[in-house]
């Protein structure tokens, strides 16, 4: 998305342009990235995913074979970097570029080479930063018509996650980027430490669903479906999906900073919920995220928003510089209307935010319309622009 499609034309495209997206959506097979640290678990809950019947047709992408250690036997070789798996599922290895790997699991599966797929997953290295995947899902040209994000999922261990957090800004940083997290290995830590690391958690990423998992063992419907994708979603799908009420609270366990004195990593993250209540131009909406993802988009690490756009709601997501396509749902999922943006920021204060939002008050301008330079329409958008530097 760039600055240059704030016209009008483009901005009213922005909120009628999702369902027609999403049409073409629900035939791309839902991509979920499985990430966390070292020792965190994820082959385990792999092992124990691919024994689940609703994943007889996922394909599973690792970075190397011999490290993984499957449970189950080859029974075909298709190519250099692929195999069958016992259950039907495909498993491949990145030994190259993983935008290389995924255009070749659509082109055997096309030519009718390996076996139709539904769900791809993509295991992580412990150490690994979870943003250039998503990246590599959303805006890469081909992918993008392939292959839709659904969410990442990210694992830490209850006993070593603490100091994990503590020593490793990356899995920090694999936490706040979670749409869920799973504890693993509650039954080795002490009661007392599991609630500790389940509150930390929370404040580091309120939005996201916690679940306490045992030796891998979790329903594939408790990970899926972490995407707002649907324009019918229902009502307790959006709130499920926004969790604005869980940012509020976390916003308060904040506040008087004794946990960041102990965590220090911690102290970069702050999660916090923020209302607005005028609506929201499409033009507007279109200047903001640009504005965002194009000067703090480093900074922002999760935003995701249900916005009155002209009034419609609208939903919104990135992840840093990382823009989602805005959906526009059918119908507002209760009696708010005043727009909600949830964020979780890294160095990034509340209140410098807020300073930004002025931007999705702004119009097209009537000169863009006639093709004239409207020089007040531009110093406006100056001076919103200056908010974000």
């Amino acid at each position: 998305m760039s600055l240059g499609r704030s016209s009008p034309d483009a901005s009213d495209d922005l909120v009628t342009r999702g369902a027609g997206m999403l049409e073409v959506a629900a035939e791309r097979p839902p991509v979920t990235v499985i990430t966390g640290f070292l020792g965190s678990g994820k082959t385990t809950l792999l092992n124990r995913l691919l024994r689940e019947p609703a994943l007889s047709r996922a394909a599973v992408i690792i970075n190397e074979l011999g490290e993984i250690a499957l449970d189950h036997l080859l029974v075909a070789t298709p190519g250099e970097n692929m195999v069958l798996l016992e259950n039907g599922c495909i498993c491949c290895t990145v030994r190259g570029d993983l935008v290389e790997t995924l255009g070749d699991l659509h082109a055997k599966r096309s030519d009718g080479t390996l076996p139709s797929f539904d769900r791809v997953l993509i295991e992580t290295t412990g150490i690994a930063d979870p943003v250039p995947i998503v990246q590599s899902v959303v805006t890469d040209d081909v992918l993008a018509r392939l292959y839709r994000l659904d969410g990442v999922v990210t694992l830490v261990d209850a006993v070593n996650g603490g100091g994990q957090l503590d020593d490793h800004v990356e899995a920090v940083k694999q936490a706040a980027l979670a749409d869920r997290l799973l504890i693993t290995k509650s039954d080795l830590a002490a009661p007392d430490a599991c609630e500790a690391l389940a509150a930390r958690l929370a404040r580091i990423n309120p939005g996201a669903e916690t679940h306490e998992v045992l030796h891998g063992a979790i329903a594939p419907e408790a990970l899926f479906g972490a995407a707002l994708s649907d324009p019918g979603a229902r009502a307790h799908e959006v709130e499920r999906w926004l969790a604005a009420q869980a940012y509020s609270h976390a916003e308060c366990a904040h506040g008087d900073g004794a946990h960041d004195a102990a965590h220090p990593h911690d102290h970069e993250i702050r999660a916090y919920c923020v209302f607005h209540d005028k609506p929201v131009t499409a033009a507007g909406l279109v200047t903001w995220l640009n504005l965002i993802a194009g000067l703090r988009g480093a900074n922002l690490l999760r935003v995701k928003g249900l916005l009155n756009v002209e009034g419609r709601p609208v939903a919104v997501h990135a992840v840093q510089t990382l823009l989602h396509e805005p959906v526009t749902l059918e119908q507002w999922p209760d009696a708010e209307r005043r727009s909600r943006l949830v964020f979780i920021t890294r160095n990034l204060e509340r209140a410098e935010l807020e300073r930004t939002l002025a931007a999705l008050e702004l119009d097209a301008g009537g000169s863009a319309r006639s093709g004239t330079f409207d020089a007040e329409a531009y110093a406006r958008f100056a001076r919103v622009a200056g908010n974000f530097r």
